[in-house]
C-alpha cells in the first residue's frame, strides 16, 4: 500500500503534472475572464441601465462561474435592438391602421384614394376642375395646382356632395352623375 503511495507521488512530481496542472490553472483562469467579458457584452446588448450592467459584471468577478450563471438566469429574454425594431413596426402598424379611412355613412373601412364609398355609394371626395385630383372637403386649395377653393363658398348640394359656386368642383357618384348637366347648372346660377 505505501509503494502505491509512493508511486502515485513520483507521478504527480513529474514536471509532466506540474506543467499539465499549470496549463490547467491557467485555462480555468482564462475560462473565468472570457465569461466576466461576456457578461459585459451581453449586458450591454441586452439592457439599458448602466447600474444594472455594472453590478451583473461585478456579480460575474466577485463569484466566478456562478455569478455568470445567475445572470444567464435573470437577463432580459430579448436584445435592446430587437425590442426597439419590434417597437417601430409596432408604430409603424399603428400609423398604417390610423391611416384606414371609415366611410362616415356606413363605417366601412375605405382606402385613401376612393372617390365613392364602394359599400353604400357615398361620395368621399370631390375632383379639382383645373388639375382633376380628388379633394378632401375641408381643404381651402388644391395642394396639386394651388387653385383658391376658399373664396368660393357651396352653392348647393347635388347627392351629398357641396359643389362651388365658382370652382365648379366636379361631384362623384351616382347621385350626382344621375342630375343632369343642366339641372347644375340652373343651380349655379340660381345661387
Amino acid at each position: 500500500m505505501e509503494n502505491t503511495f509512493q508511486t502515485i507521488q513520483s507521478i504527480l512530481g513529474s514536471p509532466v503534472w506540474g506543467f499539465v496542472g499549470k496549463l490547467l490553472l491557467f485555462s480555468v483562469g482564462i475560462l473565468y475572464a472570457a465569461l466576466v467579458l461576456w457578461t459585459f457584452k451581453d449586458a450591454r446588448k441586452r439592457i439599458d441601465d448602466w447600474l444594472i450592467i455594472v453590478v451583473a459584471v461585478a456579480t460575474s468577478l466577485v463569484f466566478p462561474f456562478i455569478g455568470t450563471l445567475v445572470y444567464t438566469i435573470l437577463r432580459p429574454a430579448e436584445y435592446l435592438a430587437d425590442a426597439r425594431e419590434r417597437e417601430l413596426e409596432v408604430q409603424a402598424m399603428e400609423l398604417e391602421l390610423r391611416q384606414i379611412r371609415n366611410c362616415p355613412n356606413c363605417k366601412e373601412p375605405v382606402r385613401d384614394d376612393y372617390l365613392v364609398c364602394p359599400s353604400c355609394r357615398r361620395n368621399l371626395r370631390l375632383i379639382c376642375p383645373s388639375c382633376g385630383r380628388p379633394l378632401e372637403y375641408g381643404w381651402k386649395a388644391c395642394p396639386y395646382c394651388a387653385l383658391d377653393l376658399e373664396m368660393r363658398r357651396p352653392a348647393s348640394v347635388i347627392g351629398k356632395v357641396a359643389v362651388s359656386a365658382g370652382t365648379g368642383a366636379i361631384p362623384v357618384g351616382p347621385a350626382a352623375r344621375a342630375q343632369s348637366t343642366a339641372e347644375q347648372a340652373t343651380q349655379l346660377l340660381e345661387s
